[in-house]
């Protein structure tokens, strides 16, 4: 009876040890940085080149254009580990614009960059 009752809470620990696990992130990821932009202005429908550190699809699954209060959802054209092309998107608010990414994951988070783009 006693190792019976031992066995079963050793069962029930193991089944939600594994429970939990599946619900983790695969892993640490290095974060997405953005270091700079090719252009210094831009209009909606311009492409323009970001370079910085892991951008690949892996851990960017969007970038937005944002001014703190609205954000704009860019168009991703080309994605690489160091270089990543978006589109600007139409109706984007004109002035100077913060970039930021929404990381991939299992808790995907909205991260600002220190780069920033003028949109006419």
């Amino acid at each position: 009876m006693r190792n019976s009752l031992i066995g079963g809470l050793l069962l029930t620990c193991a089944l939600l040890l594994g429970a939990t696990n599946e619900a983790k992130d695969e892993g640490w990821k290095p974060t997405p940085m953005m270091r700079s932009v090719d252009v210094e202005t831009a209009k909606a429908g311009d492409v323009i080149t970001i370079t910085g550190e892991y951008l690949d699809k892996a851990r960017v699954a969007e970038v937005y254009l944002t001014t703190g209060k609205a954000e704009y959802k860019m168009t991703i054209v080309e994605q690489a580990e160091t270089t990543l092309k978006a589109k600007v998107p139409e109706g984007v608010q004109p002035g100077r614009l913060r970039l930021m990414v929404l990381t991939k994951g299992v808790e995907p988070q909205l991260l600002e960059q220190p780069v920033t783009v003028m949109i006419e």
